[in-house]
């Protein structure tokens, strides 16, 4: 069972899990609250969307083990599952199952949504992980992109499934008011972020990964370019998601009190410049796998705002706290 639960990244699978389940309870039924609607106990659209996102997600690692084994023996030989402990039949089995249920559940909530873009998302993903997994990803910066790309759509089909909702019930009346752009606004951040952050970190583990990739002709940046200038483009790409986080803060962000700055300097800041440091230093694939790892400790420490934003809101605003109590 362990081996199993390995190959589908039962780790990966529960952020995703926590971030979809945070963003829509956390961060867009508050903002719902603001405006009159209490929407805290209707959820089953929500399970459906976790379940067939996290299906859909699972499939596509599987896919990824099942086309990497030569990679994967070169680079990390002591973790390879398919092709040793798990045979390539049944991972592609497995692939097969996995994505094909999450496509039925992601349907079947769009059905019930009456959402085409959800249809079509349900659709498309799976066919871009597959070609992730053939092709994109040995050809020269799109497989960042798609994985990038991928990670922001998790986020914000969170808000597309919450407005299809309120499009069943209120009509397309929704759309005469401030709620889909509030909605896409700040959901849209969080993807942004998710975005960014995903990205720095496909990089940094090209960068672990180089010497397989070279040897099976993969064209990363690493390959391409060098570790050189390779750094260089992740130290900008960090840079650039400091300046947007403070730009967002001190133009968008209008909570009182300082809260929310302090915790972009002291927990993402901070923790992003130590990554910056970690690479200019790194020479060994242990090193890349260590900023690696902080880099996706950063993006739970970017998920947790999602509380930090709910208590500002009520605050502000006077909502209650989960229903049950407010904020003086």
């Amino acid at each position: 069972m362990i081996k199993y639960l390995k190959l589908i990244r039962i780790q990966n699978l529960l952020f995703i899990i926590l971030i979809q389940y945070m963003i829509r309870q956390l961060v867009l039924v508050p903002l719902l609250d603001t405006y009159g609607f209490d929407l805290h106990g209707e959820q089953l659209h929500l399970y459906l969307l976790i379940a067939a996102s996290v299906l859909i997600a699972a499939g596509g690692y599987v896919l990824n083990d099942y086309f990497d084994v030569k990679i994967d023996t070169i680079n990390k030989p002591g973790e390879v599952l398919v092709g040793k402990s798990i045979s390539k039949q049944t991972a592609m089995v497995m692939h097969q199952l996995l994505t094909l249920t999450g496509v039925v559940i992601g349907l079947t909530l769009a059905w019930k949504l009456k959402s085409i873009s959800l249809a079509f998302i349900f659709v498309v993903v799976p066919g871009l992980l597959w070609f992730y997994s053939a092709s994109y990803k040995r050809q020269l910066m799109i497989g960042n992109l798609v994985v990038a790309f991928v990670s922001a759509l998790s986020v914000i089909i969170v808000a597309i499934s919450e407005i299809a909702l309120l499009e069943v019930r209120y009509s397309d009346l929704i759309y005469n008011t401030l709620i889909p752009a509030k909605l896409y606004a700040w959901s849209g951040g969080f993807a942004l972020f998710s975005f960014l952050l995903t990205w720095i970190r496909e990089i940094i583990k090209d960068m672990e990964d180089e010497y397989g990739d070279r040897e099976l002709e993969c064209r990363t940046m690493p390959v391409v370019w060098g570790k050189t200038a390779t750094k260089i483009i992740v130290i900008l790409l960090i840079l650039i998601l400091l300046v947007i986080l403070f730009i967002v803060n001190y133009t968008y962000i209008g909570f009182e009190g300082n809260l929310t700055l302090k915790y972009i300097i002291f927990g993402l800041t901070i923790p992003l410049c130590i990554v910056i440091y970690l690479l200019i230093k790194a020479k060994q694939p242990a090193d890349y796998h260590q900023a690696s790892a902080l880099t996706k400790f950063i993006m739970f420490i970017g998920l947790l705002y999602a509380p930090v934003f709910y208590f500002l809101l009520a605050k502000e605003t006077g909502i209650q706290l989960f229903n049950l109590f407010t904020i003086q």
